[in-house]
């Protein structure tokens, strides 16, 4: 059975520096690859493991967190992240596990906070909400969803996010914990607002001095929404030990970063790296 010591404390009560990595399954050479490499990151001691929400790879580079597409999308090996989700409730004991992040558009809202409410179930409790507008463009197309605006997705987000909220207050039997939600995304029309609002953790790439004067605006949303904004958990994207160190220093607990399959499967070098800075 899951190991049901990680509900006792909800994930924002704590101040230990926590180490999230996102598997990608995109280019995997096989669904048993990917799995296998699920159970060695909490072999290793990561924190959280992630996957993503994509029905293709997206092939993309990520600069101050805005993704800049190649310009060939080619097909690669791919598998679905929330059926995956719920075969790692069964397969892992103690990490969170989670999707950075479910693009709500693709799913009916009440549907998702049941299906996010089923694998916290599953996992004992060990579920992370990641919760997103989708942005990959392919995705969107090839499975006849419909795009939109930046706006339209925004629009949809924002009342996705309380129709999800409902659902989770609803369901028989309840979940296993309070399901902390994630928000990624730096925005200060849209995004921010939301995190303030909704959001459990905050997940962002802001280089060290972006992230300081956004940290401060959040403050001050979280507090004209009526919320403790140290109830908000902060997450970056993990470049160094250095820059890390100085993240840590501003409160930031969740760092996270991506490994990316090749035909022999995963590196985790970068993993036993973050681990290393986080255990010295």
């Amino acid at each position: 059975m899951p190991d049901m010591s990680s509900t006792t404390d909800s994930v924002n009560q704590s101040s230990r520096v926590r180490i999230g990595i996102q598997l990608w399954p995109g280019g995997t050479p096989d669904y048993a690859t990917w799995r296998h490499a699920v159970q060695h990151a909490e072999e290793l001691g990561a924190d959280v493991v992630f996957g993503y929400d994509h029905l293709h790879k997206p092939f993309v580079d990520i600069v101050d967190g805005v993704p800049h597409l190649h310009d060939e999308q080619p097909d690669v090996n791919n598998f679905e992240g929330w059926t995956a989700l719920a075969a790692w409730g069964e397969i892992t004991r103690k990490a969170e596990i989670g999707l950075l992040v479910s693009a709500v558009p693709f799913r009916n809202p009440d549907l998702l906070a049941d299906m996010a409410r089923t694998v916290d179930h599953i996992s004992g409790g060990r579920l992370i909400l990641g919760l997103g507008t989708g942005w990959y463009k392919k995705d969107f197309d090839v499975y006849q969803y419909e795009y939109g605006t930046t706006k339209s997705r925004f629009d949809y987000f924002e009342a996705s996010l309380e129709r999800i909220e409902n659902r989770l207050q609803q369901l028989n039997p309840a979940p296993l914990r309070d399901i902390p939600i994630l928000i990624g995304g730096g925005g200060e029309r849209r995004t921010l607002p939301l995190v303030a609002r909704h959001a459990d953790i905050w997940h962002s790439f802001e280089p060290i001095e972006e992230f300081r004067r956004k940290n401060d605006v959040l403050k001050g949303l979280a507090d004209k929404a009526g919320r403790d904004e140290a109830a908000i958990e902060r997450g970056i994207n993990w470049t160094d030990e250095r820059t890390s160190d100085a993240f840590a220093a501003e409160g930031v607990t969740l760092f996270t970063s991506e490994i990316h399959p090749d035909e022999h499967g995963f590196d985790f070098s970068e993993l036993e790296r973050m681990l290393a800075w986080r255990d010295r």
